[in-house]
């Protein structure tokens, strides 16, 4: 976790990596089906998934599009 920023913040990136976890895994898709479909590393997608990071714009826009849906289902 990054050390700069307050709890709080580390727990929405927690929640939007387990809604994207949630999602990918309800969609149907493995892990390795749903790097190649959005175009990210499966490291990069480990890290967004666990809370680790913070995800680029163009990362949540691929996400959205992989799973067919919106970044803000995603970020709500």
């Amino acid at each position: 976790m990054p050390r700069d920023h307050p709890e709080w913040i580390n727990e929405r990136r927690r929640e939007l990596g387990d809604r994207i976890a949630d999602l990918h895994t309800a969609a149907g898709h493995t892990k390795k089906s749903f790097c190649e479909a959005t175009g990210l590393s499966r490291r990069t997608l480990q890290r967004i998934e666990r809370g680790e990071t913070d995800p680029r714009y163009s990362d949540l826009l691929r996400i959205a599009a992989a799973l067919d849906t919106r970044i803000s289902v995603l970020v709500d």
